[in-house]
């Protein structure tokens, strides 16, 4: 209690800073479902939907707008698979001893990153960066070593699908042998590691076809 028996404004700040954690998993997906591709797209009078792969993710973004634009927009899409985990669980009314929520969260964002409400649901990412973001935060060594198989591979192959589904095989192997294989945050891997195959889908075709385009091939924009 504080001077004359009012609260302690300490406890005051303390009250006012917990949300239910539905909400958290609200703002988790509303955050993940922010187009960052689409929007760099448009500032540059160009619809990546329609040009490259048609993915609004940082990959498409890199080979149509180029590397300083399609790096801001990996950052960005990290970033808000990144922040969700680590800020929201401090602001929840709920105990979560073992990460659920924490979970919760990151799986809201990367699906807001595939489906966004922003777009009616459509025309997202493949959430590869965005569930990086949610390992970073949750799992930081584990996606330190996912980090490293997506680089060699992508020095070896310069294919970005092949690169990013290295990255995502790599993640559950390396969490379970770190955290466990009973581990929530395993079967959390195992279930991105199945999302972003699924979001592959025509990326995997095109592998199969041999017309997947090589990193530095950059997309034709017409002019404006």
């Amino acid at each position: 209690m504080g001077i004359h028996g009012e609260p302690a404004q300490s406890d005051h700040a303390e009250e006012i800073r917990t949300v239910n954690p539905w909400i958290g998993v609200l703002i988790a997906y509303l955050v993940g479902a922010i187009p960052f591709a689409y929007l760099a797209g448009k500032a540059r009078g160009v619809d990546l939907r329609q040009h490259g792969s048609g993915n609004l993710g940082a990959s498409n973004a890199w080979r149509t707008l180029g590397p300083r634009i399609g790096f801001m927009v990996y950052l960005c899409d990290t970033l808000k698979g990144f922040l969700p985990v680590v800020l929201l669980p401090r602001y929840i009314d709920a105990a979560d001893p073992n990460g659920w929520w924490a979970i919760a969260f990151g799986v809201a964002a990367v699906l807001g990153h595939v489906r966004p409400i922003y777009l009616m649901g459509k025309g997202g990412g493949k959430g590869v960066a965005t569930a990086g973001g949610v390992f970073l935060g949750l799992a930081t060594i584990a996606t330190l070593i996912s980090a490293i198989v997506f680089a060699i591979v992508l020095s070896l192959t310069r294919i970005s699908s092949v690169s990013s589904l290295s990255a995502a095989v790599t993640m559950p192997i390396a969490i379970g042998a770190m955290s466990g294989f009973q581990s929530p945050l395993f079967f959390m891997s195992i279930g991105v590691m199945l999302l972003v195959f699924w979001t592959h889908r025509s990326n995997i075709a095109r592998l199969r076809r041999g017309e997947e385009p090589r990193v530095g091939m950059k997309a034709q924009v017409p002019a404006r």
